[in-house]
């Protein structure tokens, strides 16, 4: 097959300076609980987003199976990440909040709240009439949780995966050619500018934007695309005489943040030499086979127009029940054929169980 299919998000990485205190968190609060993969080793292919050093970390893939992409929990292991020097703003370069769905606003809202998470917005309504509030984790990372009625499975909690993300960018126009033209997302729902009421509760809100959110017409196909569903950008450039800056200027891929935005894809090779040709080189690429934890595959970045890392990865091998050896092949099967549901729920077995 000599086309290039990405499936959806599959994750978003998360800068933490405590691993395991952030996926109880995430676990606990915002149900990602299902842990794909644990990995443990040595940094080596992104070493020159990290001082031009190989480094030690440890990174936790956290999932919640009701629907949506996760979270890639990670931490340094041999060196102190750093925080963002001075508060992150919005227009500034780079991910700005990944947007987790839930299915009550008022409810989580609620719940999120007795539960003493710092919530930095009251629930506000988007211009695509769309319900949201923001919130922020252990280490300050901002999210923004929204209302969404496309999930794969109703669970006990109120919150589900994430489906999309806000990025700063200096120009919408320039940056369309990535966001729309090779990763697919082909729908305008808005595209806006002036001074946002949703907005004035973050840091800069009170600014002058254009902000366009986008999506895609066609539903996301391949074997873990029912769990995925359906995803949107929102590509945010400040106007008035706010100078942005780079979320990661002077510190390192891995320090606090939200570090890269990424996509579960078949066929890397054809996505490597359409990125080439749109203007999108990748600078980083594993090997074909690359162990990730008990899960294997092969996986690429590329830098955006301002330098925000999107990362590719195109699943080889994911293990279900590792005691019986259980595991899905994704190498064997029609690559635009979606899992069979049971299937996919047979993550759960992958469950975490935390501590009361």
């Amino acid at each position: 097959m000599q086309e290039k299919i990405i499936n959806g998000i599959q994750q978003i990485g998360v800068g933490v300076d405590d691993v395991e205190k952030a996926f109880e968190w995430y676990g606990t609060l915002l149900g990602a609980d299902i842990v794909v993969f644990d990995d443990s080793n040595t940094a080596t292919y992104m070493a020159q987003y990290m001082g031009g050093d190989p480094h030690k970390k440890r990174a936790i893939f956290a999932l919640n199976l009701q629907g949506g992409s996760g979270f890639e929990l990670w931490q340094y292991l041999d060196r102190k990440p750093t925080f963002p020097p001075q508060e992150t703003n919005l227009g500034d370069f780079g991910i700005f909040a990944p947007k987790v769905k839930t299915r009550n606003i008022v409810q989580s809202f609620n719940r999120l709240k007795t539960k003493n998470v710092d919530i930095i917005s009251e629930i506000v309504t988007e211009p695509d009439n769309k319900k949201c509030f923001y919130i922020k984790d252990l280490c300050g990372n901002i999210l923004k949780i929204k209302e969404s009625n496309d999930w794969f499975l109703k669970g006990k909690i109120d919150i589900g995966g994430v489906f999309g993300c806000t990025i700063g960018v200096s120009n919408i126009g320039n940056s369309i050619k990535l966001y729309s033209n090779v990763l697919g997302y082909d729908q305008i729902i808005y595209d806006k500018t002036g001074i946002f009421e949703d907005l004035k509760g973050l840091p800069n809100g009170s600014g002058e934007f254009r902000r366009i959110l986008l999506t895609h017409e066609n539903n996301r196909t391949g074997g873990f695309s029912p769990m995925f569903k359906s995803s949107q950008i929102e590509l945010i450039q400040a106007i008035d005489n706010f100078k942005p800056k780079k979320i990661f200027e002077n510190r390192y891929w891995g320090d606090i943040g939200h570090i890269h935005l990424c996509f579960d894809i078949f066929n890397m090779k054809v996505l490597m030499q359409e990125c080439t040709d749109a203007g999108f080189p990748f600078s980083v690429k594993s090997s074909d086979t690359f162990d990730m934890g008990d899960t294997n595959g092969g996986w690429g970045y590329l830098e955006d127009c301002d330098g925000t890392l999107i990362e590719f990865v195109e699943t080889h091998r994911v293990p279900l029940i590792k005691k019986l050896n259980i595991a899905i092949d994704m190498r064997k099967r029609n690559p635009k054929k979606p899992l069979p549901n049971w299937l996919i729920k047979g993550l759960s077995f992958k469950r975490a169980k935390f501590k009361k």
